[in-house]
């Protein structure tokens, strides 16, 4: 049995998503108006407080968090429509193989049944050109 390792290699750590991660770009909604106009005209107008260091802080780690989920999604993605892609093939194998059995037999009937018909039909005609023949 080969021992496993500590931790596998393909996930990356923290350390490697904070480094790689880039900042998301920001999609406008779907009718085109930016989110911060839609919020300054829902808003009532109060005087805005200067952001202190706290909410800087707080807004970078806010920040961070959204890049570390992104990324995260981002390489667990391929891993899941992989694992899906195997359970939909484990589920739907022995339906499949149930319905090509069904359909072969009936295929099969359906030949047999052709067969018979071509084969009455040879005969008869044969038999009726023999009869035209004999005086």
């Amino acid at each position: 049995m080969t021992p496993t390792p500590a931790y596998d290699e393909s996930i990356p750590v923290l350390t490697e998503v904070v480094a790689e991660a880039a900042p998301p770009a920001e999609a406008p909604p779907a009718d085109g108006v930016p989110a911060a106009d839609i919020v300054e005209a829902v808003a009532p107008a109060v005087p805005a407080a200067a952001p202190t260091a706290e909410d800087h802080e707080n807004n970078a780690w806010q920040a961070l968090e959204e890049r570390l989920v992104a990324r995260v999604l981002d390489r667990l993605q391929d891993r899941v429509e992989l694992t899906l892609e195997d359970q939909i093939r484990t589920s739907l194998a022995p339906l499949l193989d149930h319905v090509a059995t069904r359909l072969a037999a009936e295929l099969r009937d359906g030949l047999q049944h052709t067969v018979e018909q071509v084969v009455s039909r040879a005969v008869s005609q044969e038999l009726a050109h023999l009869k035209s023949r004999t005086p």
